[in-house]
């Protein structure tokens, strides 16, 4: 039986102030709120993007609780699309490259990856193929700064994920635990 997906974002802080309950994917949340300032994830993974049509900053949320938007390491109070990640358990495989359209030095990885300069010895990732899995990008080392949301796929250049910049600290895969 599959579980039922649900978010409700609040405009407030704590849980406070006007809220919106989602359970599916949605290209434009403004007519159900100004601002988004917490957010309580009762089921599933989630994907927010900072502006309509998922676009912006991208953020991954697991089910919890988050009274304030630093808490999904979020650069402001702007929610205006969502969606719900795929349930996916297995294999994760993708290749990252130095250069754009899968060009210079290539790595595999099935695993997390906390430091892309230890484990590749580039900062900076071109392009990239998604074999299996769905997988989030971070700009920083740790799982830290700007995140990217990638599909399984073909990413010829960074902008293809939504970078404006190659650089790519460390990645993870998107698991389901619920």
């Amino acid at each position: 039986m599959e579980i039922k997906k649900i978010i409700v974002f609040y405009e407030d802080r704590n849980f406070q102030g006007r809220s919106y309950e989602c359970n599916s994917d949605s290209t434009d949340l403004s007519s159900y709120f100004n601002r988004c300032n917490s957010i309580r994830v009762e089921n599933g993974n989630w994907i927010l993007y900072e502006h309509s049509n998922y676009r912006g900053h991208q953020y991954f949320l697991r089910r919890g609780e988050y009274p304030d938007f630093q808490k999904w390491m979020g650069y402001n109070d702007s929610i205006r699309s969502c969606r719900v990640t795929p349930q996916h358990r297995g294999p994760f495989s993708l290749r990252v490259y130095e250069r754009e359209d899968y060009k210079g030095q290539m790595m595999e990885f099935t695993e997390d990856c906390p430091h892309v300069y230890e484990q590749f010895r580039y900062h900076d990732i071109h392009s990239c193929h998604v074999h299996d899995g769905y997988w989030m990008f971070y700009e920083e080392p740790n799982y830290r700064g700007r995140q990217y949301y990638l599909r399984p796929g073909e990413y010829r250049r960074y902008s293809d994920w939504g970078a404006s910049n190659p650089r790519i600290g460390s990645f993870k895969r998107v698991q389901h635990l619920y």
